[in-house]
């Protein structure tokens, strides 16, 4: 296994040596009329290929934020004051229910909901903001919110014309028509909109390393090599570390040409040195900026491990922190996905997930799978200072955007 600086130094390695490659964008028609004035005077610049495009020059720099360790030790005290109940409770991205949302948060201290497009149907920015501000009332916690915003075809929010004229563009798309600079004064104005509405939380962006349009994931993701796309994560978190928004890198350990999990199994047959010397380069650029949060997918990756999908694989964990270095929330897919359900009961996959190591977890049967893991804490099948590691976690996430104050 290779140490955290290996695959640091594969990144820099791939950056400084690899050129920009061609991609096919045949399949992605954008037009620019609903472009901002900056996006559009970044289209006019052309693509840019220097790091220097993706910093903002007209935006004042926020005042340094403390050292990480000054947040897990005030996140540790944070959670001393919570109950085991709550802790297990934290560990919880539960979709926001369709009713009484305010009170399942206000009984059981939710660590987040994400919304679905169904959240903003018929709705302005003022009824969420009023809305999603009732949740944060109920909460003794302050809570993430959070959506899949990602661009082109996975637009929560921006599919809805009472938030923006047009739906974000697709990352292959912004590139191609204003490089890095484009990208990165995309996600400054996605963070913004996001943020005016009380959502502190994008699932995004894909790190997925995909340069064939036949993949399912290729519309979603950069659509270029592993150097180019570790330098679109790295232009994406950094905007979005200085804008104080929340981020969940996906989909780990890397898509690749695998099918969608959403309607069952995906076995990924690749070898690890693929993963090592690609899908892994773009998690660890995003890493080295500051990400927050990663996103592990449903895949069965037999190199890794050929009986455990990856978001319920001790192993791919294991890669994730000792390998890349990563120290901050990992987090499942949604637990109701076919390629878990058809894989597991929903009650147990709560169980597996946290016992792989993961700190929080997507789920649509919230009531159900947190009762399912606090009783695998009662029974020790979970122990207790796993349960508060991850709260720790969470908690100083939730220190680094905002939500919470990190009291010395």
């Amino acid at each position: 296994m290779i140490k955290q600086t290996t695959v640091l130094l594969f990144v820099l390695l791939f950056l400084a040596g690899t050129a920009a490659c061609g991609h096919n964008s045949d399949h992605l028609v954008e037009d620019t009329s609903g472009m901002t004035q900056a996006q559009a005077s970044a289209t006019q610049n052309g693509a840019s290929d220097t790091d220097s495009a993706a910093q903002s020059t007209d935006t004042v720099q926020p005042d340094p934020m403390p050292d990480r360790a000054d947040y897990t030790q005030a996140a540790e005290r944070y959670v001393n004051n919570l109950s085991l109940e709550a802790q297990v409770a934290q560990m919880f991205f539960a979709r926001c229910p369709e009713v009484d949302a305010a009170a399942l948060t206000d009984e059981y201290n939710i660590g987040g909901y994400i919304l679905f497009g169904r959240d903003f149907e018929g709705q302005t920015r003022d009824s969420v903001s009023a809305t999603i501000q009732s949740y944060q009332d109920a909460a003794a916690t302050p809570m993430l919110i959070g959506v899949d915003e990602e661009g082109g075809t996975v637009v929560r929010i921006s599919s809805n014309p009472n938030f923006r004229a047009e739906r974000f563009y697709a990352p292959q798309s912004l590139y191609d028509k204003g490089g890095f600079e484009l990208i990165a004064s995309d996600t400054k104005e996605k963070d913004e909109l996001l943020a005016s509405i009380g959502v502190n939380v994008n699932f995004a962006p894909v790190c997925d390393v995909s340069t064939d349009p036949n993949d399912f994931i290729n519309a979603r993701a950069f659509g270029q090599d592993a150097a180019q796309t570790s330098k679109y994560v790295r232009t994406v978190v950094s905007q979005m570390v200085e804008d104080g928004m929340g981020m969940v890198l996906k989909h780990f350990p890397g898509y690749g040409n695998n099918v969608d999990t959403h309607t069952g199994i995906a076995i990924d047959e690749r070898p690890i040195e693929t993963f090592r010397t690609s899908d892994f380069l773009p998690f660890a650029a995003g890493i080295e900026v500051g990400a927050q949060s990663i996103l592990v997918s449903h895949n069965i990756v037999n190199c890794m491990d050929s009986t455990l999908p990856a978001s319920l694989s001790p192993a791919v964990h294991d890669i994730l922190r000792n390998e890349l270095g990563f120290d901050g929330v990992i987090i499942t897919d949604d637990l109701i996905m076919e390629a878990i359900t058809g894989y597991t009961g929903g009650e147990s996959a709560a169980v597996l997930a946290v016992q792989a190591g993961n700190d929080m977890l997507i789920s649509s049967d919230f009531v159900t799978q947190y009762n399912a893991v606090l009783a695998a804490v009662e029974d020790g099948t979970i122990s207790e200072e796993q349960i508060r590691a991850s709260a720790v976690r969470v908690i100083r996430w939730k220190m680094q955007i905002g939500l919470l104050e990190p009291v010395r």
